[in-house]
Parts: structure tokens; C-alpha cells; sequence
């Protein structure tokens, strides 16, 4: 095996050996539920279906077919295993840091330079974010596509420089040195326009194209357009405008994605207007972003999954910033002739953050990690050919530059592993963003969905209640504190939470879904109909709306026509297993023998329990009443026993239900029960 071979293949085992304890972490509550854990599409898998949709939608505000489809090829082959989810990014990232290493040795055919900056992408730990985060696959998967493309338009370039191709005669076996052009320039389209569709951050990749046709691939003559003292002072600009006009396809589909994108991103409601942020207020937090990135990739602490944006930027801030900015572009400038690297390192990171830098305003982060994934390895281009100079000019001896970068990876490794320590589960995630970010109402809510599932309810309810105090407009924390106020028991508290979130945002529909549960609580059964009704309108094909109507018209004992939105709500979601161990459940045990339809409930319970791969106690239980409607009470026995076992194991409370049906089917005797009853509350008629 040749060195760069064994170089490449050391780094990615040494990378993935570093992101090994990912395998062993959880889903988030952040995103991770939009894009797989409550996403039925997704986990239904690679089906015609799934494909249709990942290239038809715009869900979570974003067009990304590819990053939907190894979402659901996840699903497919691994399930709802988060660990195996976390190895495939892991197993992206090296890839990553692998393919990178070859791209710059190709370009500059400096071995060790080319291993210290794909090392330093590797290990820094400001992208633990892009790889311990499921939701972040479109960061790993764009990137591996765009570096494919780099090393495409790498031999496309060459060849087409060294003009040795246009000798190969017919038949001859064509060498890197001889091989047509044409095939690497469509390969590097194709792999741009795969890139794209897994993450549209890489709309300002052909401009990285025209810095390496600078340097290194010396396609432009200078570093400005007119070099004093030419005899041709126009040459520059006509070969730059010519380059320039070779990637007309990549600026195309450049123009396509940003169209696209900003469709989706209107279309989901994330882009934020002028109103609420000003124009004069984004252009400070501008410059002040690109400080921040720069001091995270030289000084990597404090760094969070949140950074909230504040309430107003210091003018000694801003001026400081500007400041720093303009210094560095100057001396970029001034030193490109002799230093090229600098020049083409500060626009690499500089210019591919432009397009989520905050001049189109996604969301309320100040900045984010994640967004250095690829931009960084401009700043990691510009140190390490930097220093290299430097070496070589004041001749420093061979250890020395040795023992700084082992000094300096030895550093990124430790602090990687302590930030990916903090990404194995949601509170310790959320609860180490309030720990070194201030006034992040972000994090108080998601650290109080995380407390809230682990069943920490007053540590959540004080997470709920600071984020509404910090940001009292946010209708997610009303719904969320709504929720909760209704499951400790306090339904009249809960309404008036349920009110303000749909007075802030009245176009939600679960919203009035909500709204409408906690109303049928409160016995104002005409007033939850309407509720459930506003919900249908705002979004016909909701389906929980039907689901809950169904249910308060049981409580009212209109049966028939509770039935008849259960089937709407199954038309409308035919894979989601509570509502179908739920209508099981009432088809199975429902007091009134013509609602009652065994063999219909024992086709929804068997559906739920291959979905949810038989291990939850509620559908199990669902089944187990099927089971014994239609009198096979030795499944019933065998599978409501396993209910209760998984149920204990668990430590559920309240399955004293279960033990009494299990006693009924080992008396062959089926479970009833009247819906009516079951709720006190629906027994209250306006």
C-alpha cells in the first residue's frame, strides 16, 4: 500500500475510532423527530411511496430528497436503532475527512499539509454537531458530495491545463495525463447537483471552483484582474470571465437550489421578516457571526447546540468585529501574490458561509456550529500551507513543526471527546447549552420536552415556564406548558395556555386540537366540536383531529359517528400505530355489540404490533382483546401476558387493567368496557 493510501485509511479508522461512542446515544428532541423518530415516511422506508414524497416535500422547511431517502435507508435496514443511525454519520464523516485528504494532495501534491488539514476536519470539535446529530445527516451527506465534486473538477481541470489529452489517439489507453475531460466535468455536475439536493448550503461552490483555478490549480495568471506592467493588461480579466463562463451549468443550478430553498424555507414559515428582524440589526450580527466562527475554530469553547440571538449588539462589538474583518481581507489581498493559500483559504470559509451567515434570516440562532462543517477547511488550508511557509523560510527544525501539529490535533481530540460527550441524550444536551449560553429560551424548552419524557414534571414545568418568561411570544411553550398542566391534572390551567398559543399562532392545527381535548375534559363538548373542526379546516389532511373527535363522540355515545372518524383519521395516517391499537382497543372491547367488529380489530392490532416491532404493552394489550372478540383466547392469554411483562419491566403504573383482562381470557371470557364511562368528564352534557 503506497503512503497517501495508508495516510487516508489511517485517518478515517483514526476518526472513526474518535466518533465510536456515538453508537451508543440517543435520539434528540431537537429535529431528530421531524426527520425520523415521528416521521412515518421516513420509517416506513425505501418504498416508491417514501421516494415519491422525499422529492415531492418541503416538511421541516427544506427540499433534500437525498437527505430523506438515507434517512429512510437508515429505517430500512437498521429500524428505529439510533446507534446504528449515529455510526452511518460517523461512518460519512471519515469518509469525509478520507476524501478531503486526497482532494488536496491532488491539487497541491503536499502529503503532509494535505493530512494535517483533513486531520484538523476530523477532530475539530466545532463539527461534533454535524456528526453526533441525526438530524445533521444532510451536513455529512452534502459535504461528501461536494468534496466529490472538487476532486471531479480537480482532473477535469488538470487535464484540460495540460492539454496532453487532446494526443491520445483512438484505441490507446487513456492515463490520468491523457484521459478526455468531458466525463470528469459531468461527473463533478452530477455529484454538484446531488450535493444540492442533500443540503442547498452548497449554492457558493463554484465560486470554491474559481479559488482553486487561482491557486493551486494556477488557471489565473496573478492575483488581480490587471498586473502592472503587462503587455496585455486584459488578460487576467478575459481568462477569469472565460473560467467564469465554463461553470455557466453549476451557476444554474446554483440559481435553481437558492429558488427552490427559499421557497421552502417561505413555504414552512422559518424565514423571518424585517419586521421582526431589522436589516441594520443582521448586518451587525454579520460581522459579528463571522468573528465568532473564526475565534470557535482557533479558541473551540463554550460551544452549545444553541446560541440565541441578543436582544441588541454592542456598537464596540460590531466596530471590532469590522475591524478584524478588514484586516484579515487586506492582508489576504496584499499577500496573494506571494502567499496565494491565505487569499483563497479566507474566501473559502468567508464565502461559503454567506448563504446561512443571517442575511436571510432561518429561525432565531445567532450562529450555529454546524454551519463551519465545510467552510472551516478554508481557515484549516490557510494556517497549515501558512505555517508550512513559515517552516521552510526561518528553517526550523523538522521536529518542531511536527510536535505544534501533534500538539495541536492531540488538543482537538481532547476537546472532542468532551463535546461529544455532551451530545448522548437531550438533558445533557440542553442542560450544557443553558450552561454556557444565557437567555436561551430554546434550550429551556427542549430541556423541559427531555424532563418531561423522563418524567421530571416540576423540573419541566420550571423549564417551561422560564423559556414563556424569556420569550412570551413563542407559541410552542404555551402548547408545551398547556400539555403538561394537563397531564399533572389541571385542565382549567391548561385551557388558558391552549388559548394564548393559538392567539399567537391561530393557523396551527394541532393547536386546535389540543384546545378541543382539553375542552371535552371540561365537559364544553360544543365548543371542543368546533375546535376539532377549525383544525380540519386549517389542515384537511390532519388527521389527529378526526382522531379526537371520534373519541369525544364516544364519550357522548354516538358511537356510529365516532367510528366513522376513526376510519378518516386512518385514511388520512394508515400507518400510525396508536391510533390503530387505540381503535382496536374500542373495536375489540365497546359494550354495544354493533359496533363491536372482531376481526377488523384484529387486523389494526396485528398492523400496530408489526410496526412498532412488538414490543410496546399498550398495542400488545389492543391485540390481545382482538384476540379474544374472536375467541382465540390462547393468543389473548400468551400476548396479554407479555403486555404485562413489558408493562413491569418498564415499571408502568396502572396495569392492574391488564392483569384483569389476562384473568378474563384464561376463563375464555372477552374484555368490555363502555367508552362512555371510561371518562367522568364525558358523562357532563352542556
Amino acid at each position: 500500500m503506497s503512503r497517501p493510501r495508508l495516510i487516508a485509511l489511517l485517518l478515517a479508522l483514526a476518526t472513526l475510532l474518535v466518533y465510536l461512542p456515538v453508537t451508543h446515544f440517543s435520539f434528540l428532541n431537537y429535529d431528530d423527530d421531524d426527520y425520523v423518530t415521528n416521521n412515518h415516511e421516513v420509517q416506513n422506508g425505501l418504498t416508491w411511496a417514501g421516494v415519491k414524497w422525499a422529492f415531492t416535500t418541503v416538511h421541516a422547511s427544506n427540499w433534500h430528497p437525498l437527505t430523506w431517502l438515507s434517512h429512510m435507508a437508515d429505517c430500512e435496514w437498521f429500524g428505529l436503532n439510533p446507534g446504528a443511525h449515529h455510526f452511518v454519520n460517523a461512518l460519512g464523516h471519515a469518509a469525509n475527512a478520507a476524501l478531503l485528504f486526497v482532494l488536496l494532495l491532488r491539487l497541491t501534491n503536499a502529503l503532509w499539509p494535505a493530512a494535517l488539514v483533513a486531520a484538523l476536519f476530523a477532530w475539530h470539535p466545532l463539527h461534533v454537531e454535524s456528526v453526533a446529530w441525526i438530524a445533521e445527516r444532510k451536513d455529512v451527506l452534502s459535504t461528501l458530495f461536494a468534496l466529490l465534486t472538487l476532486l471531479s473538477y480537480t482532473r477535469y481541470a488538470q487535464s484540460v491545463t495540460s492539454g496532453k489529452w487532446q494526443g491520445a489517439s483512438d484505441g490507446q489507453d487513456a492515463s490520468p495525463a491523457t484521459r478526455h475531460p468531458a466525463p470528469d466535468y459531468g461527473c463533478a455536475l452530477i455529484f454538484f447537483a446531488l450535493g444540492l439536493m442533500a443540503k442547498p448550503m452548497l449554492v457558493t461552490l463554484p465560486l470554491v471552483m474559481l479559488l482553486l483555478d487561482y491557486w493551486p490549480l494556477q488557471r489565473v495568471a496573478g492575483c488581480r484582474l490587471q498586473v502592472e506592467g503587462s503587455p496585455t493588461p486584459n488578460r487576467q480579466t478575459s481568462k477569469f470571465n472565460s473560467l467564469a463562463l465554463e461553470k455557466w451549468p453549476f451557476f444554474l443550478l446554483t440559481l435553481i437550489s437558492c429558488a427552490v430553498t427559499f421557497f421552502a424555507q417561505r413555504n414552512g414559515d422559518s424565514v423571518v421578516s424585517l419586521q421582526k428582524v431589522s436589516l441594520h440589526y443582521r448586518l451587525e450580527n454579520v460581522a459579528v457571526a463571522y468573528a465568532g466562527y473564526l475565534k470557535k475554530i482557533f479558541w473551540p469553547d463554550q460551544l452549545s447546540v444553541i446560541y440565541p440571538m441578543p436582544e441588541t449588539i454592542s456598537l464596540p462589538a460590531v466596530a471590532g468585529a469590522v475591524a478584524g474583518l478588514m484586516l484579515i481581507t487586506a492582508a489576504a489581498w496584499l499577500w496573494c501574490k506571494r502567499a496565494p493559500y491565505l487569499g483563497v483559504g479566507w474566501l473559502w470559509f468567508s464565502g461559503m458561509l454567506v448563504p446561512v451567515i443571517g442575511l436571510v434570516q432561518v429561525g432565531g440562532a445567532a450562529m450555529a456550529d454546524r454551519y463551519t462543517y465545510l467552510p472551516a477547511v478554508g481557515i484549516f488550508i490557510a494556517v497549515t500551507f501558512g505555517a508550512r511557509a513559515l517552516a521552510e523560510r526561518w528553517q526550523w527544525p523538522k521536529p518542531v513543526p511536527v510536535a505544534a501539529a501533534v500538539l495541536v490535533l492531540g488538543a482537538c481530540l481532547i476537546l472532542t471527546e468532551r463535546q461529544l460527550s455532551y451530545w448522548r441524550d437531550s438533558e445533557t444536551l440542553f442542560t450544557h447549552a443553558l450552561a454556557v449560553t444565557k437567555n436561551n429560551d430554546i434550550a429551556h424548552v427542549n430541556l423541559g420536552v427531555a424532563l418531561e419524557q423522563a418524567g421530571k414534571t416540576t423540573e419541566a414545568l420550571a423549564e417551561y415556564r422560564e423559556a414563556a418568561r424569556l420569550e412570551p411570544t413563542r407559541f410552542q411553550v404555551h402548547n408545551n406548558l398547556g400539555n403538561l398542566l394537563d397531564a399533572l391534572g389541571q385542565p382549567d390551567t391548561a385551557l388558558a395556555e391552549y388559548r394564548e398559543a393559538i392567539r399567537l399562532n391561530p393557523k396551527e392545527p394541532f393547536l386546535q386540537d389540543s384546545l378541543g381535548s382539553v375542552l371535552v375534559e371540561l365537559g364544553s363538548i360544543d365548543e371542543a366540536m368546533n375546535a376539532f373542526t377549525n383544525a380540519m379546516r386549517l389542515d384537511p389532511t390532519y388527521p389527529w383531529a378526526h382522531f379526537q373527535m371520534a373519541k369525544a363522540l364516544l364519550k357522548q355515545g354516538r358511537d356510529a359517528e365516532a367510528i366513522g372518524e376513526f376510519r378518516a383519521a386512518l385514511r388520512l395516517d394508515p400507518e400510525n400505530f396508536q391510533m390503530l391499537a387505540y381503535i382496536a382497543h374500542v373495536l375489540a372491547a365497546e359494550e354495544n355489540p354493533q359496533i363491536r367488529d372482531g376481526r377488523t380489530a384484529l387486523v389494526l392490532a396485528i398492523k400496530a404490533n408489526t410496526l412498532t416491532g412488538g414490543n410496546q404493552p399498550y398495542v400488545l394489550d389492543a391485540l390481545g382483546m382482538a384476540c379474544a372478540e374472536t375467541g382465540d383466547f390462547t393468543n389473548a392469554t400468551a400476548v396479554t401476558q407479555q403486555a404485562l411483562d413489558l408493562a413491569s419491566a418498564a415499571k408502568m403504573k396502572k396495569t392492574g387493567p391488564i392483569q384483569q383482562r389476562l384473568e378474563l381470557y384464561k376463563n375464555h371470557q372477552p374484555w368490555r368496557e363502555s367508552f362512555l364511562a371510561t371518562n367522568t368528564a364525558a358523562a357532563i352534557h352542556p
